[in-house]
Parts: C-alpha cells; structure tokens; sequence
C-alpha cells in the first residue's frame, strides 16, 4: 500500500479532477467512501449531471471554510492549504470495499496529524475512490480552532501506518523507506511522456544522465560540461553577495511546458545526492593519507585494459573491506566508510557501463540504474575513503586503445561480489528497499557478466593443453587446494583454468603458487563455479606481473639511456667571425 503527501493552493482544482473523467477517463464511479462528517455533506459524484459544478463548488467552498476564516483573521493567505495524500495498493492485492477504504483513509488522516481520532476541531477532509485499486484523501490544512495541523514528517506516518494497515488487511508487505528515495514522477509527467512516445519522463532521464556525468566528471565544472554537451539545459543559482554558485537545476532537451518555455528540476528534486553541496563532496581534492594519495597518483594514461585492471584491483581492496569491520573498529565509522563504497561502486558502474564491449552494455546500465536506489541511504558517506575506487572508475572513461574481455570479465566477476556484499550490508542494516535494488542490480550485473565471460572463457578452452599436461596440472590442483579439487576438477570452466595455469607457469609462475596466492584471495566455500573464480584470479595477477615487468624493463631501458657516456664526443660549435663581420678597432 502506497500513500504519496503533497500539498497545493487550489480547492476547487483538485475537486474538479477527483469527481471528473481522468486524464485518460480513467476515473469510473468517483464518489466519498469517507469524511469528517459525512452525514449532510454533498457528495458530487451522485448528484444529477446538471448539478455537478454547483456540487463541486459548494463542497469547495465548505471544505475551505476555516482557511477562509484564518485569512480574514489574519490578513494574509493561507499557502499551500490543500492537502493530498492518495493511497494505492499494490500490484495484484485484492480490491478494498468501500467500508475498508474508509477505515484506511480515517486511519491515514489520524496518524498524518491531519484530523486525529477524537478531536472535533481537526482539519476537514473527504476520501474519494474513482478507481478499483485506490482512494484520493484530501484536506484544507487549517483546523477549524483556526490553527495549522502538526503533521510534520505526515509522509512517514503515513507510510508506517499503511505497513500496519497491510499486514491488518492481509496485503502485500511494502519495504519501508528511509526518506532517501527520489521523487517520484507526477501522473501529469507520466501522461506527457506517454503523449511524446517516451518510456521515461524528464525527471528520470535527466536522473539517470546526471548521474552518469557526476562519474565521468572530476570536479563541478567539468560535470556542468558534460551536461551542456549532452544537449540538457543548465541553469544555476548565485548567491545575491559572492556570485557564487550556490544550487543548480536541469532542462531536458525540448523538455519544455505549454508556453515552449524549458521546465527545470532542481539537482536536489532529481535525487538527494544530485544536489550540488552532495556533489562538491564527491568531487572534494585527494585526501591527505599520503599512501592513498601516492597510488593515485602514481598511475599514468595507459590502454584501457590497464584500466580495467587497475579498476579490479580497487574492487578487490573494496570487497575486502565489506567483509566486516575489524576488531575494535567503530561501527559508525564503518558504516560511513561502506555508505562512499557504495557510492563510488555505482559511478563505476555506470562508467562501466560506457566503456564495455557492445554485447554487455545494456544490461551493464540496467544495472547502473538499477543500483542508483542501493547507493544511498540515511547514512552519511565518508567520501574521501573511497576516493581510490572512485578516481580508478573515472579512469575507464579516459583511458584509450581496445579492451581485454578477459580484463573485462575479470573486472565484472569481482564487481558482482561486491555487489553481493553491499547488498548483505544493506539488509543486516534494515535497509529495506535499498537491499532489493541491489538484488534487481545483481541480476543485471550477473547477466552482464556471462554475456563478456562465455566467449572468454571458450577462447581459453579452444587452448587446453594436451592430455599429459592436463593430468600433471590437475596433481598440481589437487595438491595445491585439496579441499576444493574435485569441485575444480569437475567444474565445466576447468579446461580454461587449466590453460590459465600453464599460460602463468610460462610467464614465470610456478602453478602450485599461483593456485595456493588465488585461493587465499577468498574462500570458495560460497562459489558455484570455483575454476572460473580461479581463472579470472590467476588471469588478473598474471597480467599484473607482466605488466609489471614490462615497466621495470622499459624504466632500466630509459635509465640506460640518458645515463650511457658515448662513446666519441663532438665539441659544441663555436661560431667564428666571417669576413662580412667588422671588428672594432
């Protein structure tokens, strides 16, 4: 059961629209299953067709009674005065009768403050249903003692109370929110979008691409940069002294309303963390810890399957970290530091996403998307902890050249343990909806996943050593991870693995340590294919050392270089008068 507050100024406004036929004529029978006083209140949807308006109007004018009193008093108009909540149940619950949905709307009002059980001088309200699966409650916000209800935080009374009313009604348990969840789209979006023949209104595109440029973007300016050049409108907010930029708000192209005039949304009304001073956070200078610092910035532009490694590496150290505090650490403390991974994982994946060989990307931004819901919550991030994970994303999008789909696959294998892991995270701090859009991310990730690794994994099949070989490096297994051998040596991934090993073993690595180093790196207790965990492990240490190798080769090379005396010198020439030069006498 969902209940969404808003508020607004006009009475009559929203009369017309509750007892009216819809946007679409969707609305069938509107009438008033409940009210503040129901007996000798007119009730538009069962008059005669010629007496609706004047229903509508007399019901409008009753219902603002008190505000009308408060301005004649005060001398001043009451803003924001209408108050409405409607109240949906979900999905295939079954139909509410009337009784029922009056008993919800008469519970809703009292928990929100509107018009508490027992207090004749609460606010005036009537339910209205024009729908199978839903009621319309509103309210003129002015008590009729003249003064304004107490229903702060009235969206999550309502929402606490709906809980107790599903469990009561036998209806599909909603997950509870926590108040970090963006606004959802108006009706009046969704029908306009469905007008234009798009599948999302201009509050979730402009949601989605501006999370997309904050994980491309290294500071503000480059974000608003991108933003300009993706065609969306960018309007900011100075401050009326300094000039600076205090807020922003974004225009969707041809996002515009009935006079052709762009409609904005502020960074804060897309999403809590779209809003710039969450966003500065983000974008804050390196931190201070100097190991940190150094690793950052130690690294150069190379190909982008160094990034992809380089990237992995960082998801390591993460996944590493989510597998629990250690002993004596403040739980506080990590759980701001777990709330930056979070949200440095999902930059990566969404530069993940741009940067992916073709067959992955969509479910690659399906997961992106999926996962803006998991990347926040109540707690508030630490961000400069994750600062490594999130410079390592940003790399993707810059790094040049062809990727490596096993870097690739290696990459998504770690990524969907640590998604595994903040989903664990999420659900053992009650984090309700959050949890269930990490799972939503993981299928997507997962499928992502299979799409880069079958190929890869085919690739190293089609190179399996020969039969002796096989059975040598199997010994090598069994005496290197007995505990686990004959779930590798079954594994249908072992043939890959087994090329893997040899392919380690040529470039300098005997087997036996190899396996013992991957193992170590985590248990396999919890792997439904513990060779293809292996494999991208071993892949992923061995492109490590080469690579590391081949630096240290080309830095011996350089040294020698400018460092070697030659062998014959030639002395600077020296310029010598010519004949045209007249010397001074």
């Amino acid at each position: 059961m969902v209940p969404d507050v808003s508020t607004g100024d006009r009475t009559r406004g929203l009369l017309s629209y509750l007892f009216g036929p819809g946007r679409r004529d969707e609305h069938t029978d509107p009438h008033i299953v409940a009210a503040f006083a129901m007996p000798g209140i007119t009730d538009p949807g069962r008059v005669r067709l010629e007496e609706h308006q004047d229903a509508l109007t007399e019901l409008a004018r009753y219902l603002d009674q008190p505000v009308e009193l408060r301005r004649q008093r005060t001398g001043k108009n009451v803003p924001q005065h209408v108050w409405h909540c409607p109240v949906r149940t979900a999905p295939g619950d079954r139909y509410l009768t009337d009784a029922e949905w009056a008993e919800v709307a008469r519970r809703v009002v009292h928990a929100t403050g509107i018009a508490p059980h027992g207090d004749d001088s609460g606010c005036r309200w009537i339910a209205v249903r024009h729908a199978e699966d839903h009621i319309h409650i509103m309210a003129t916000s002015v008590r009729e003692d003249g003064r304004r209800p107490r229903n702060k935080r009235d969206g999550q009374r309502a929402q606490a109370e709906c809980r107790k009313i599903e469990v009561e009604l036998g209806l599909r348990r909603l997950r509870s929110g926590d108040g970090t969840a963006p606004k959802t789209p108006t009706g009046a979006e969704v029908a306009k979008a469905e007008r234009q023949g798009r599948k999302t209104t201009s509050r979730q595109w402009l949601r989605e691409h501006a999370y997309a440029a904050a994980a491309a973007a290294r500071d503000e300016h480059e974000y608003f940069a991108v933003l300009t050049a993706l065609g969306i409108k960018v309007q900011k907010r100075l401050g009326p002294e300094t000039g600076d930029t205090t807020g922003y708000s974004l225009a969707a192209p041809g996002g515009t309303d009935a006079r052709n005039e762009p409609v904005y949304y502020a960074g804060s009304s897309l999403a809590p963390d779209l809003s710039l001073n969450r966003l500065r956070e983000r974008f804050a200078p390196a931190p201070t810890d100097t190991a940190v610092t150094a690793t950052v910035r130690a690294r150069t532009r190379g190909t982008k399957s160094d990034a992809w490694r380089r990237a992995e590496s960082e998801l390591r150290s993460t996944h590493a970290f989510l597998l629990g505090p250690e002993g004596g650490q403040d739980l506080e403390a990590f759980d701001r530091r777990v709330q930056a991974q979070a949200a440095a994982f999902a930059e990566l994946l969404h530069n993940t996403a741009a940067t992916a060989p073709k067959a992955a990307r969509a479910e690659l931004h399906a997961a992106a998307a999926a996962f803006g819901r998991a990347n926040r919550s109540a707690i508030r991030a630490e961000h400069q902890s994750a600062y490594a994970l999130r410079q390592a994303g940003k790399e993707l999008i810059r790094a040049v050249g062809g990727e490596d789909g096993s870097a690739v696959a290696s990459l998504l294998a770690t990524a969907v343990y640590v998604l595994i892991a903040l989903d664990h995270w999420h659900q053992q701090r009650g984090h309700e909806q959050q949890a269930a859009a990490a799972q939503q991310a993981l299928a997507h990730l997962q499928n992502a996943y299979q799409r880069t690794a079958r190929p890869e994994l085919a690739r190293l099949t089609d190179r399996t050593p020969g039969p002796d070989e096989i059975r040598r490096l199997a010994a090598v297994v069994q005496a290197a991870v007995p505990a686990h051998a004959q779930r590798i040596l079954t594994d249908p991934a072992w043939p890959a693995l087994a090329t893997t090993l040899a392919q380690a073993e040529s470039a300098g690595t005997p087997p036996r340590h190899a396996l013992t180093a991957a193992a170590e790196q985590r248990e396999l207790d919890s792997a439904d294919h513990p060779a293809e965990v292996l494999t991208w492990r071993l892949r992923h240490t061995t492109a490590q050392q080469t690579a590391a190798r081949t630096r240290a080769a080309t830095t011996r090379t350089r040294h020698a270089t400018t460092t070697r005396t030659p062998l014959t010198t030639t002395p600077p020439a020296i310029q010598r008068p010519t004949d045209t030069v007249h010397r001074k006498r």
